[in-house]
């Protein structure tokens, strides 16, 4: 670990406590948040971003195989998308593996100050989850454009298309949990209430 690393987690911990004391929720919620993020960010090792991108391709991987749009070489993280006259090879990295996008979240949920424990660690699965299908939907957008229209659509489909709807869809998210905060209870305590009548039904048969 890095000795510049430490020093900053270390400065990070004594900001925030001061912050605590002193009861500023509002720079309490940036300052942790942001530091919880850069931090995140630096222990984002190569068994992280390997495993956020072996996900996605996991996903991407049997669509595309089940409609013989394309094939992956999880080995090398591409994904083959297959075209008559023009295919393309496309490489799955850290930007692609959604990893800054979902430590982004989570460092955001870990401080958003109106939810209990119980309520973070569920919006956090949520939005590990939602980010994921979002980035899933992102990649097969691409191979659908790419398979049909061949690779000059790539750059338009990749850098356009495909992140138009990838960033709506996260928007949705963020709005969903830290602005409709009505509806994020309400999602939350429905779920909660499954939970606890399906248990109570495993009981009962017991």
């Amino acid at each position: 670990m890095s000795v510049y690393l430490i020093i900053g987690i270390v400065i990070w911990i004594y900001v925030l406590s001061l912050l605590k004391r002193t009861q500023l929720a509002a720079f309490s919620f940036i300052w942790g948040s942001v530091g919880l993020f850069f931090i995140l960010i630096a222990f984002s090792n190569r068994y992280w971003i390997w495993f956020f991108t072996q996900a996605v391709m996991k996903g991407v991987g049997w669509i595309g195989n089940l409609t013989q749009m394309s094939s992956t070489l999880p080995k090398y993280s591409i994904i083959s998308i297959i075209n008559a006259n023009s295919p393309v090879n496309m490489v799955i990295d850290y930007e692609c593996s959604g990893v800054i996008e979902t430590l982004a979240f989570l460092s955001l949920v870990f401080f958003f100050p109106i939810y209990s424990r119980y309520e973070k660690l569920f919006f956090s699965l949520l939005g590990v989850f939602w980010i994921y299908l979002a980035n899933v939907i992102r990649l097969l957008l691409i191979i659908i454009i790419v398979h049909f229209n061949g690779g000059q659509s790539f750059f338009i489909a990749h850098s356009l298309i495909g992140r138009f709807v990838f960033y709506v869809l996260v928007i949705a998210l963020y709005y969903l949990v830290f602005t409709s905060s009505q509806l994020s209870h309400n999602i939350y305590y429905t779920c909660k209430n499954w939970v606890h009548h399906l248990i109570r039904k495993r009981r009962m048969s017991k």
